[in-house]
């Protein structure tokens, strides 16, 4: 049983550093106002919320499975406390703080409709590190699976489809994204 577990804990990791990726590529788009015929902003900002919910299903999944699985020592504690764990604690470690940072983003979304909105905006800017942290913990927990030519395509994938959407979204100077830069709102 501890095998499939493993095989468990190890893919849904896989799917939800996917999931978040498109999340991140969505949000980062969406929040420069990114919009086609096809893909209106209305349904960038759905699909974005979409795929978080089922990012964080599959991270919640992640999480139970490494924790339940037995095969190294993890605990609880070491899933929201960063560095503490006896097993691999630099990238269990990068993987409490992605958590943390994560929690962060879904509490004030939840609570976005009652909360100042620069301070959801503020607090919501850390999934631009939380992305980066999430993929350090991918990529150097587990070498024997990131050594795999499939999972190495796939994190390169994922680092170029975030560093794209983050050039269009940052590199974009349109009138309409530099007067929100200019607003008085936005400061």
């Amino acid at each position: 049983m501890s095998s499939a577990l493993w095989y468990f804990s190890r893919g849904t990791g896989i799917v939800s550093l996917v999931f978040s990726t498109a999340v991140v590529v969505l949000g980062l788009l969406n929040s420069g106002r990114f919009a086609t015929r096809r893909w209106p902003r209305f349904a960038l900002a759905d699909l974005h919320r979409n795929l978080a919910l089922a990012s964080l299903v599959f991270l919640a999944a992640h999480i139970v499975f490494a924790v339940v699985d037995g095969y190294v020592d993890l605990s609880w504690l070491a899933v929201v406390v960063p560095f503490v764990s006896g097993y691999a604690p630099i990238g269990i470690g990068f993987g409490a703080v992605a958590v943390d940072l994560l929690l962060a983003i879904v509490v004030t979304s939840l609570l976005r409709t009652r909360i100042p909105p620069r301070l959801w905006r503020a607090v919501h800017w850390l999934a631009y590190l939380c992305w980066p942290v999430a993929f350090v913990h991918s990529i150097g927990l587990v070498a024997s699976d990131s050594a795999r030519p499939l999972l190495i395509a796939l994190d390169i994938a994922c680092l170029l489809a975030v560093l794209a959407a983050a050039s269009v979204r940052f590199g974009s100077t349109s009138p309409d994204t530099e007067a929100r830069r200019l607003s008085p709102l936005r400061r």
